[in-house]
């Protein structure tokens, strides 16, 4: 029978996933991610999250998802400041709320999600030029590839035996 931390845990990534996959449709034909589903997933994972830790003796698990999460607001905040429109503040935004669920899995997670949603990005972004369906200056929501690459680094830690 699961505890109530690890129920608590699931449901924070329930939803993570649910309202990742609202704000992932929504960005891919709006080129948005409202601050309303942002602050909704990250809100609920920070309430559940902590819950979780309180009721299961995770608080070294809480304070790296928290640690996380400020390091990828800050390093998308850069990529932000440094991309001529290229990064937006809803990517920026996003990227506190996946580092907050990353970061209660491991460091290793972290990277490996971050990692992963700029090659899945970047391999979407190669093969629409190659086909010829973008061009350099072609806007690609990336919303989606971020959201992508955390769930392989989801799937790719809860599968470890």
């Amino acid at each position: 029978m699961p505890t109530i931390s690890t129920a608590l845990t699931v449901v924070a990534f329930v939803t993570f996933a649910v309202i990742g996959a609202i704000l992932a449709i929504i960005d891919i034909r709006t080129h948005r991610l409202p601050n309303r589903l942002v602050a909704t997933v990250g809100v609920t994972g920070v309430v559940l999250l902590v819950a979780a830790a309180l009721t299961g003796s995770r608080m070294d698990a809480l304070i790296r998802a928290l640690l996380a999460a400020l390091v990828l607001f800050a390093a998308y905040l850069v990529l932000r400041m440094l991309s001529a429109g290229g990064v937006g503040g809803g990517d920026v935004k996003l990227a506190a709320v996946i580092g907050l669920h990353l970061g209660w899995l491991g460091w290793g997670s972290v990277l490996v999600g971050t990692l992963a949603g700029f090659v899945l990005g970047g391999v979407f972004a190669a093969g629409m030029l190659l086909v010829r369906r973008a061009d350099r200056r072609s806007a690609i929501p990336f919303g989606p590839w971020m959201l992508a690459g955390a769930w392989v680094a989801i799937v790719l830690t809860v599968s470890r035996p």
